[in-house]
This record gives structure tokens, sequence and C-alpha cells, in this order.
């Protein structure tokens, strides 16, 4: 099963989004997220992939509910809200066409088909607008 994880920013009433350059969802708009590689801390990697895909740097202050995906490609995703964010490099161009911060008022304006995977993004949103979001100490890590 797969990791993901990733980090929501929103500043002054905007969410930061990306919009990918992969063949497979080239153009779509999506929350900054990748895989938790081997050995790797899921805090961490969540900074990594913000980092990578947005050139942003953040600090970790709550964990969204945990989306869990079964099928033929099952996943489970752990997102968090980043605060403190500053820009200190440019992000990969390979797999980002570009950053977009969209309004939060004009998220219900975007059509469904714009988006990587919209539950997703609905499931974070939802979450998001109704405060769902919870201690980082939710999380544990031990070491083997």
């Amino acid at each position: 099963m797969e990791i993901i994880t990733g980090v929501i920013i929103v500043k002054n009433h905007k969410v930061l989004m990306v919009k990918e350059s992969k063949k497979e969802c080239y153009g779509k708009l999506a929350f900054p997220a990748g895989h938790v590689e081997d050995g790797e801390n899921i805090m961490e990697a969540a900074k990594r992939e913000l980092l990578e895909e947005t050139g942003y740097k953040a600090d970790l202050v709550k964990v969204f509910p945990i989306i869990s995906f079964l099928g033929k490609r099952p996943m489970i995703m752990i997102h968090f809200l980043g605060s403190n964010e500053k820009l200190i490099q440019e992000y990969n161009t390979d797999e980002i066409l570009k950053l977009e911060w969209i309004d939060l008022n004009d998220l219900h304006h975007l059509d469904s088909s714009q988006f990587r995977n919209y539950d997703v993004f609905e499931t974070i949103m939802n979450s998001l607008l109704d405060n769902q979001m919870y201690k980082l100490d939710l999380l544990k890590s031990l070491e083997s």
C-alpha cells in the first residue's frame, strides 16, 4: 500500500495548489503531495514534497483526517496544514507546470474536471472549512 503525504497552505484567504505536468494528469490542479520514501518520516516527507513541488518551506501545525483508497491502487493519504511558509527555491518544473493561489471564495466555481482527484480536493477543503483538523501528536513515530 502506498503512503502519500502533502501540505496545505492557506494565506490571505487563498489556498496553494499546483498544476501537474506529469503525462497522466497534465494541467490538473492538486495539492502539493507525493510518496513517502522507504525509511522516511511522514512529516519530513510532507515537507520535502512541499519544497520540491512549490519551493516553499513551512511548519506543520495540524493534520487532516486520513484518506484511505482501496481498489487497484490502494493508498493512504495524510495531509498537513502548514503555516509560516517561506519561498526558498524554485519548484521542480519536471513535475509542476505552475503554482496557483486560489481564493477560497472561488473554489466552488471550479469544475471537478480541473482537478487530479476531485474527491480528495473536496474532502480536504471540507475539513479545512469545517476546521476538522487534529493536533500533530495524533501521529507517533517509533524507531525500530
